[in-house]
């Protein structure tokens, strides 16, 4: 992944108890910080996931987990300097640099996608369940919780549309998480 201000991103990720092929092929040089503690006290039998990024300060790894199968996704906030990523139930907030890690958030349902914009003075969270905008230090700003299942977000038209299990659209404002007009 190409991402603003220099930085190209790789992921590697696998299923459970996956750790040591994934990480059998990591890169040497830069730092290299294993935050899967912070979801797990044994988290080489989930699912391990693990971002490289190399940018014009240097480089940088950083090692995840889930306790599902899941697809790591990540965004440049440009605004505060954060590449936020989402893996399974948590948004990993790095200093996109550095890549020092800010704050982490975990949602009790399955994360889809993590949305910012710098029209936007936090970053958007969705879950399957609910909406949580967040602020550059990790805060939650709103929430908005859903009557039915989540399977798609994007931001359209500065809205928030999210499509439902059942094929519904709503649109919210992502400034206040309030249904658009």
């Amino acid at each position: 992944m190409q991402y603003p201000g220099g930085l190209a991103a790789r992921y590697r990720w696998g299923g459970s108890g996956s750790g040591a092929s994934v990480f059998g092929l990591s890169e040497a040089g830069g730092t290299l910080n294993d935050y899967g503690a912070l979801i797990s006290p044994q988290p080489d039998r989930l699912c391990r996931a693990e971002l490289r990024v190399e940018g014009p300060l240097g480089v940088w790894t950083a090692r995840l987990a889930s306790s599902i199968f899941d697809t790591p996704e990540g965004v440049v906030w440009d605004t505060p300097g954060l590449l936020a990523v989402k893996y399974g139930f948590a948004t990993y907030a790095f200093d996109s640099r550095s890549g020092e890690l800010r704050w982490h958030f975990l949602s009790r349902s399955p994360l889809l996608t993590v949305l910012a914009s710098s029209r936007l003075s936090h970053l958007l969270v969705q879950s399957e369940l609910a909406t949580h905008a967040l602020s550059e230090a990790g805060d939650v700003i709103w929430r908005a919780a859903h009557s039915d299942v989540v399977v798609g977000a994007e931001m359209v038209a500065g809205r928030l549309v999210l499509t439902s299990y059942s094929g519904l659209l709503q649109s919210l404002d992502p400034l206040t998480g309030r249904p658009a007009s």
